[in-house]
């Protein structure tokens, strides 16, 4: 899939929360790479990491640079045979590492 079908596919999964999440969305950069920096995280394929502090850690007064939401398009297409299964994994990715923006670990996160 090229890069700008799957950033519209992010943008769709981004667009379909709801307004209230979307609403609390701020100081937030959502991310697209071919794969992860770093080798491979034990437990599996990396799909998507988020980079910053939680909404629930963060003081009114602290300046901050922008969290950080990655999404990585090889590996999402690397576990996919579809656009349809491609769709589906990025929407549960970009979800799974908002959890983790608006607070949630990853056990709350399996839980769910």
């Amino acid at each position: 899939m090229d890069r700008e079908r799957f950033e519209k596919l992010v943008e769709e999964a981004l667009g379909r929360l709801p307004e209230y999440f979307r609403s609390k969305l701020t100081n937030i950069a959502i991310l697209i790479e071919d794969r992860p920096r770093r080798g491979k995280p034990r437990g599996g394929i990396l799909l998507g990491l988020f980079h910053g502090i939680p909404l629930t850690q963060k003081s009114t007064f602290q300046m901050a640079l922008p969290d950080r939401i990655i999404i990585y398009q090889k590996n999402i297409e690397r576990l996919c045979a579809t656009d349809e299964e491609i769709r589906r994994e990025i929407r549960a990715t970009v979800l799974h590492e908002l959890g983790h923006y608006f607070g949630l670990s990853e056990e709350e996160l399996r839980d769910m």
